[in-house]
């Protein structure tokens, strides 16, 4: 074990858990291989990784990341109401995950918040906005770059 730090221009090895606050695990490498990224290369929302500054290789940590430093708040122009006649064929149910297409044809995940026979709200928030999330976490490695 070294007493490199985590902090900009460091690579970072861990494991991590993120738990809703009823305990529900949302996302875990505990399971799997771990995680390895770099500070500041986008792979961790910021919140996340600078919950993260200042822990060494050996720390086990549990960190609280609220929504503004996490997935942000639900914004409510991103809750749209679509005419039902878009949907013919589909078999809707609330929390059914929709995938449209945007103008670049870029892929955009929505949930279906309400439906009736003339239309359907769809969420387009991340399902995790304005949620508090636990980050557990224990370091692995952390080496300069």
């Amino acid at each position: 074990m070294t007493d490199v730090r985590i902090g900009p221009d460091k690579e970072v090895t861990l494991h991590f858990a993120i738990k809703l606050e009823n305990g529900d695990v949302v996302d875990s490498t505990f399971d799997k291989q771990p995680a390895t990224f770099k500070v500041g290369d986008g792979n961790l929302l910021p919140g996340f990784e600078a919950a993260l500054f200042g822990f060494k290789a050996g720390d086990k940590r549990t960190v609280q990341v609220l929504p503004e430093q996490g997935f942000g708040q639900p914004n409510p122009q991103n809750v749209q109401h679509m005419p039902r006649t878009q949907f013919k064929d589909m078999e809707l149910s609330e929390g059914l995950l929709v995938i449209f297409n945007d103008a670049a044809n870029t892929e955009l995940p929505g949930v279906v918040k309400a439906f009736d026979d003339s239309q359907v709200t769809i969420d387009f928030n991340h399902p995790l906005a304005g949620k508090a999330l636990s980050f557990e976490v224990e370091i692995i490695g952390v080496k300069p770059l």
